[in-house]
C-alpha cells in the first residue's frame, strides 16, 4: 500500500472528546471517525487490525472444533421473555417494534437465540458436544458511552456457545475454551492474566474466567498471587475472615447519645474507638424485600456478593430512607442489629460474628450502642463472605499477601449449566432414549476491545507501538528524498522485494518532510521502519528501526528483506 493513496488523515492535536489513550491515539492516527455517541466507522487501517484480531480468534475456536454459524441482530422479544431477561437486561437494551407492533430488540448477547436454533436441530447425543460461535456486531444502549470502543453502543465480539450431555462434557468444553483464550491473547502479543469473576446478568451454575489485559487506564482492579495462579477481580475475590484482637466487655451494652454522629468515620471519632470496634448496619432493598447487612466498620460491602448471596435480584439497592425509619424506626445512620423486628432476616460478613464489644446503631436517632456481643445481643441468620477483598490479605490458595493490578476486561468465559436449556426446553435424547437437558458454556471476546486494550498496553509520546501480530501493516518504507533517483528506485525495489517475502509493507510515497513522515509512521505504530537516505545507500545500508524498542541499526541492503522476513516469521509463531 502506498501512503499516498492511503485513507489515512492523521491529527497533531488531541480530540477534545478523547478520555483514554486509545481513543485518542485511533482518532488521531486515523484508525476510526465517530458517527454518534458510541458508535464508530472504522477506517481501513483499523479495519485491519480488527481483521487480524478476527483471524487469529477464528483459528483458535476451530483448532478446539468449533464450528461458525452467523446468527440475525434483530432478535424476537418471545425468546427473551422465555427466558425472563427481558426485564433484567433493563435499559441497556435496544428495543423495537415492527409496523405490527410486534417487538424485536438489538441482540446485546445470544444465549436465547443459539439456545432456539438447538433445541430445534439437536435430537440425540451423538449430535453432543457443540461447539458453535460467531463474530458480530453486538449492541447496548450504555447510559454514558466513553472510552471509544472500550465502551461503545456498537461493538464486535465473538460469542461461542458449548452444548454438552452433562457437567463432566461442560468442564471439558470450559477448559478448552479456556486454552483457546489464553492462545489468542498470547498470539495478539498481550500481557494479560485470567482472573476469577462475576458471571453478571449472563448468570449460569458454574464457574466463570474474565481475561484481563493489564493496564494502569483498566477500568477494572484485580488482584492476583505472585506465588501461585490465583487472580480474581476485585468484586469476587474470596475474602478470608481476619478477626481483631478486642476483649469482650464483662457486662451488658449500654445506649450512648451520638448527636450529629451517622457516617462510620464521625461515630469513631466521637466515641475515640477504632473503626474495626464498629459494625456497618445496613438496609438493602432487593426486589421489594428488605434485609439487614452487617460488615466491620472497616470494611466496604461487596454488593455483587451480596446479591448472589441473597439468590440474584433484578434489582437490589439501599432501601429509601422513608422505608428505613418505618422499618427501623430511626433515620439512615442509627441503624443497628440489636432488637431487630422478627420479619426481617440478618445477613452478615463472618467477620461479624468474630467481634467483641461492638459499637452500633441503636435503632434511635443520634444513639449508639457500645459494649455489644454478636449472638448475644442480636441474632445473625446467615453468614456470606460480603466484603471487598484488600491489598495485601491472605491468598486464599496459599496464604501469600495479594497484589493488586489494573486491567481491561477483554473475554470472559461461562458455565451456563441448564439455565437456558431448562427454559427454551433445549433437550436431547440419551442412549436409554431418555430426554435430558443439554448442558451449556458461553465464550465471549471482545474483539473491538482488544484492539483499544492492546493500545493501552502498547504506547508511548509519540503514539501506538502495534504487538507485530495485530499491527495494520509489518513494516514501513520511508525513502527520505524522492527526488534523488537512487533513493526513490531503491525504496520501490525494496517495497516489492518486502511484498514477495511475504511482508505487509507501506512505502510513504507521498511528497511530504522527512520528519512528518517519521511522525506518521511513529503514530500509527508500524513495527518495523526501513528508512532509505542517500548517505547509508552511499555505503549500500538502509537504516532499520524498531518501533518497540527505538532501537536503530545499519543493514545491508542485500540483507534487509531477510531480516525483516525473519523477524515477521518469529512473531507470528510465536
Amino acid at each position: 500500500m502506498r501512503v499516498s493513496k492511503l485513507l489515512n488523515p492523521t491529527l497533531r492535536e488531541v480530540p477534545a472528546e478523547a478520555e483514554v489513550v486509545s481513543h485518542q491515539l485511533m482518532l488521531r492516527a486515523g484508525f476510526i471517525r465517530k458517527a454518534a455517541a458510541g458508535v464508530y466507522t472504522y477506517l481501513p487501517l483499523g479495519l485491519r487490525v480488527l481483521k487480524k484480531i478476527e483471524q487469529i480468534v477464528r483459528e483458535e475456536m476451530d483448532a478446539k472444533g468449533g464450528q461458525e454459524v452467523l446468527m440475525p441482530i434483530m432478535q424476537p422479544a418471545e425468546l427473551w421473555k422465555e427466558t425472563g431477561r427481558w426485564d433484567v437486561y433493563g435499559d441497556e437494551m435496544f428495543r423495537l417494534q415492527d409496523r405490527h407492533e410486534r417487538e424485536f430488540c438489538l441482540g446485546p448477547t445470544h444465549e436465547e437465540l443459539i439456545t432456539d436454533l438447538v433445541r430445534g436441530e439437536v435430537r440425540s447425543y451423538k449430535q453432543l458436544p457443540l461447539l458453535l460461535y460467531q463474530i458480530q456486531n453486538k449492541y447496548r444502549d450504555e447510559r454514558r458511552p466513553r472510552f471509544g470502543l472500550m465502551r461503545g453502543r456498537e461493538f464486535i465480539m465473538k460469542d461461542l456457545y458449548s452444548f454438552d450431555r452433562d457437567e463432566a462434557g461442560l468442564a471439558e468444553s470450559y477448559d478448552k475454551m479456556y486454552d483457546a483464550y489464553c492462545r489468542i491473547f498470547s498470539r495478539c502479543g498481550l500481557t494479560y492474566r485470567p482472573v476469577e469473576a462475576d458471571a453478571g446478568a449472563i448468570g449460569g451454575s458454574g464457574g466463570t474466567h474474565e481475561f484481563m489485559v493489564l493496564a494502569e487506564s483498566g477500568e477494572a482492579a484485580v488482584v492476583y498471587c505472585p506465588a501461585c495462579d490465583y487472580a480474581a477481580n476485585v468484586e469476587k475475590a474470596e475474602c478470608r475472615p481476619r478477626p481483631v484482637k478486642d476483649n469482650a466487655p464483662e457486662g451488658e451494652y449500654r445506649l450512648v447519645h451520638t448527636p450529629g454522629a451517622r457516617t462510620i468515620e464521625q461515630v469513631a471519632e466521637f466515641l475515640n474507638v477504632p473503626k474495626t470496634r464498629l459494625v456497618k448496619s445496613l438496609l438493602y432493598d432487593g426486589d421489594g424485600k428488605l434485609f439487614l447487612v452487617l460488615v466491620r466498620g472497616d470494611r466496604e460491602l461487596n454488593e455483587i456478593k451480596l446479591n448472589n448471596a441473597l439468590g440474584g435480584f433484578i434489582s437490589l439497592k439501599l432501601a429509601e430512607p422513608h422505608k428505613v425509619l418505618e422499618t427501623m424506626g430511626c433515620e439512615v445512620g442509627s441503624v443497628g442489629p440489636v432488637g431487630v423486628p422478627e420479619g426481617l432476616k440478618v445477613i452478615a460478613d463472618p467477620e461479624v460474628s468474630l467481634m467483641a464489644g461492638i459499637v452500633c446503631g441503636a435503632n434511635q436517632s443520634d444513639h449508639h450502642y457500645v459494649d455489644v456481643v454478636p449472638g448475644r445481643d442480636f441474632r445473625i441468620d446467615q453468614e456470606f463472605d460480603l466484603r471487598m477483598i484488600e491489598v495485601g490479605e491472605e491468598c486464599p490458595k496459599c496464604g501469600t499477601p495479594l497484589q493488586e493490578a489494573r486491567g481491561i476486561e477483554v473475554g470472559q468465559v461461562f458455565k451456563l449449566g441448564t439455565k437456558y436449556s431448562k427454559a427454551l426446553n433445549a433437550t436431547y435424547l440419551d442412549e436409554n432414549g431418555e430426554e435430558k437437558l443439554c448442558v451449556m458454556g458461553c465464550y465471549g471476546v471482545g474483539v473491538s476491545r482488544t484492539m483499544a486494550a492492546a493500545i493501552e498496553q502498547n504506547n508511548d509520546a509519540d503514539g501506538i507501538i502495534w504487538p507485530l501480530q495485530i499491527a495494520p501493516y509489518h513494516c514501513i518504507i520511508v525513502p527520505v528524498n524522492l527526488k534523488d533517483a537512487q533513493v526513490a528506485g531503491t525504496a520501490e525495489k525494496l517495497y516489492a522485494e518486502l511484498g514477495q517475502a511475504g511482508v505487509e509493507a507501506v512505502i510513504d510515497d507521498r511528497d511530504e518532510r522527512p520528519g512528518v513522515k517519521f511522525k506518521d509512521a511513529d503514530l500509527v505504530g508500524y513495527p518495523l521502519r526501513i528508512t532509505v537516505g542517500s548517505k547509508a545507500l552511499a555505503n549500500g545500508q538502509v537504516e532499520l528501526r524498531t518501533r518497540k524498542t527505538g532501537e536503530t541499526e545499519l543493514v545491508a541492503l542485500a540483507e534487509v528483506v531477510a531480516l525483516v522476513q525473519k523477524t515477521v516469521k518469529e512473531a507470528l509463531e510465536h
